[in-house]
């Protein structure tokens, strides 16, 4: 009964988001493009089946996979083929559906510390700065305060890999330099040429850190062509990012 509830209260729940990050006027997907995931339990999650749209994602293109049978293939060098059919033997319950190729890098990235939520999108205006040479800038730097509170201080920047294995192992690299780096974890990922992965305890928490990444990079892009961006000093960033009120703020999205 417990397994039933948490899995009913998962798939809703990712529906929920995976149809707002889905919504045409913000302009983060067309069609089949992006995925997302919500953990079930210890040994499961849900994520969106293969070409499913988000913007009007059913409940029964939702794939429940074991995190068992997706792990591994993080070390493994697997071809389009044995990709396939290993996501294809991930499955709990469905026969027909494949999840998505993506899959693998969203079962490590559910593991981590307080992660329960992945909403991967490919943001009209984000993908503009990830498609120039000023992404890094993007990445490492902040323009103004909400962006610290939803985005963090830094964003994670990955170079463009070939969706599957190779970019779950660069996720997995990358997040292990951020946090040795910057002793804490990222709450974006941005993929060169390719888009955003947000994550968080909650679907509200993935929403605010996407859209706000989507005006992030709306700024960024109206500052380029005024002379160039002004960030703000690290000192204040930080500041910002431990302020007390700050953290009250971020709560009331992450419980």
């Amino acid at each position: 009964m417990k397994d039933k509830k948490s899995q009913h209260s998962a798939r809703e729940k990712l529906l929920k988001l995976s149809r707002e990050l889905g919504k045409s006027e913000y302009r983060l997907v067309l069609l089949g493009e992006g995925n997302t995931s919500a953990v079930v339990d210890e040994e499961t999650f849900l994520v969106k089946a293969s070409g499913a749209e988000l913007r009007i994602l059913k409940a029964n293109q939702l794939v429940r996979v074991r995190f068992d049978k997706i792990l591994p293939m993080v070390d493994q060098e697997l071809d389009q083929v044995q990709t396939r059919d290993a996501l294809l033997a991930s499955r709990v319950d469905s026969k027909t559906l494949r999840p998505s190729v993506e899959t693998i890098f969203h079962a490590w990235l559910l593991r981590q510390e307080g992660v329960k939520f992945v909403g991967h999108t490919h943001p009209l205006e984000v993908n503009k700065i990830l498609c120039s040479g000023r992404a890094a800038e993007f990445a490492e730097r902040r323009l103004f305060p909400d962006e610290v509170v939803y985005c963090g201080p830094k964003s994670l920047l990955i170079e463009y890999v070939d969706p599957g294995a190779k970019l779950a192992a660069a996720v997995r690299v990358g997040w292990k330099n951020f946090v040795a780096d910057n002793g804490f974890a990222p709450r974006l990922i941005l993929i060169a040429n390719h888009g955003l992965v947000a994550i968080g305890s909650t679907p509200e928490a993935v929403l605010a850190a996407t859209l706000m990444a989507v005006k992030a990079a709306e700024i960024f892009i109206g500052a380029c062509a005024l002379g160039g961006p002004v960030f703000m000093d690290p000192k204040e960033v930080y500041h910002i990012h431990n302020r007390l009120d700050e953290h009250y703020r971020r709560r009331q999205i992450e419980v």
